[in-house]
């Protein structure tokens, strides 16, 4: 009897060795004659690691699902030098928004814990992504990449994004999107984006945009916030800023004791120059929720 449980005990252990070794699933070749990366990747709920790679592939994806376990649509085209790669990962089961909020106020389940998704990119091409999570979890780094566009979309997921190694985009980007409807969003270390358009839509979740650190290039940054929140990390004085707000009574805004008005709704602090070459200029809007601005 000892020596079956013994047994069975080493079979379950063997089963859930086997259940969690990471596998590729998906990847595409480099070719000489693409120029540019536009990937349109999706993902219903689970956990999802975005990273650089040093491998010689332009997309590599890899999870511990097997691939009886998930549904998912794939297909790639390549035309007048744009590698098209769409790539959407729907899980076995139907998850609406009644599960959306069962997560937010819950967390996840062991089942989403236990799917992982890992995609890689080459540093060396240029890149449009466009990244949507449900429910779950996404650490972005995008060390090192040359991102031209990124756009993120969140339902319930929580994500970060960064760039881990302090390497910044190899290029300049064009625009930063980001999407939060109930799930959470840290965006850190944006002046290595070097992004001159940073688009920030929130409705009911919270989305942290940190500008701490000295810009590389003057940037735009509209923000529409709804019922959330949104927390902005400002450089030092010496960093010049603009910040126009259109609110209501519903709503809350706090400036820091930098600021000036300089007309109405429109503010700025003692280093503002229209001019200057790395000039951050808010426009927001917000209805029933908070924006909130606080120094390094």
């Amino acid at each position: 009897m000892r020596r079956r449980l013994f047994l069975l005990g080493v079979g379950l252990i063997s089963a859930t060795t086997s259940f969690s070794q990471i596998k590729k699933q998906f990847s595409v070749d480099d070719d000489s004659k693409i120029e540019k990366v536009e990937l349109n990747f999706s993902m219903k709920s689970g956990s999802c690691i975005v990273k650089p790679s040093i491998n010689s592939q332009l997309l590599n994806v890899y999870t511990n699902q097997k691939e009886d376990n998930y549904s998912h649509t794939y297909n790639k085209s390549t035309e007048n030098g744009i590698c098209n790669v769409n790539l959407h990962l729907d899980g076995n089961r139907s998850e609406g928004l009644s599960q959306s909020i069962s997560y937010r106020m819950f967390g996840g389940s062991d089942d989403n814990d236990q799917k992982l998704w890992k995609v890689y990119l080459k540093e060396e091409r240029p890149y449009d992504l466009l990244l949507k999570y449900g429910i779950g979890q996404a650490n972005i780094d995008l060390s090192g990449l040359s991102v031209e566009k990124l756009k993120v979309y969140t339902g319930s997921a929580d994500i970060n994004i960064g760039y881990l190694s302090g390497k910044d985009n190899a290029v300049v980007m064009d625009t930063f999107y980001v999407k939060v409807d109930l799930g959470s969003v840290n965006v850190k270390q944006l002046n290595l984006s070097k992004s001159k358009h940073v688009v920030a839509d929130i409705g009911f979740g919270n989305l942290l945009l940190d500008f701490s650190d000295k810009p590389q290039v003057a940037s735009t940054i509209k923000g529409s916030v709804g019922a959330g929140n949104l927390l902005i990390m400002l450089p030092e004085d010496n960093i010049p800023v603009i910040v126009t707000v259109n609110d209501s009574w519903l709503c809350r805004v706090k400036l820091t004791k930098a600021f000036k008005k300089l007309d109405d709704n429109t503010f700025v602090n003692e280093a503002y120059d229209a001019d200057a070459k790395n000039l951050l200029s808010f426009n927001l809007d917000v209805s029933m929720g908070s924006i909130v601005f606080q120094q390094k």
